[in-house]
C-alpha cells in the first residue's frame, strides 16, 4: 500500500506506549541510496510540560505498528524526544 505525506500528514499519530497523540509531520528523513523512508520528525507538543514542551519527536520507520484511516499507531520510547 502506499501513502503521500499529505495523506499521513492529516492522520492522528498516537503513541501505543502511553495513549499520547504525537505531533503532525514537520519532516521525512530518506535514505538517498535505496529511496526508502528512514524516518519522520514529528512537530513537539506546543502544550506546557516542563519535560517535553515544544521537543520534536523523531518517529524511526520501524516503529510504525500500524497504520489506519484516521490515525497512525507507534510504539515509541520517550528517549526518541530531540533536543
Amino acid at each position: 500500500m502506499m501513502f503521500k505525506i499529505s495523506d499521513l500528514s492529516r492522520r492522528d499519530f498516537v503513541n501505543l506506549a502511553d495513549g499520547s497523540k504525537l505531533g503532525a509531520i514537520k519532516d521525512v528523513h530518506i535514505d538517498p541510496a535505496s529511496g526508502t523512508v528512514i524516518a519522520f520528525v514529528l512537530q513537539g507538543s506546543r502544550r506546557f510540560s516542563l519535560l517535553s514542551a515544544g521537543r520534536d519527536v523523531l518517529l524511526p520507520w520501524s516503529k510504525i505498528k500500524k497504520i489506519g484511516v484516521d490515525t497512525v499507531l507507534v510504539d515509541l520510547e520517550t528517549s526518541h524526544r530531540l533536543e
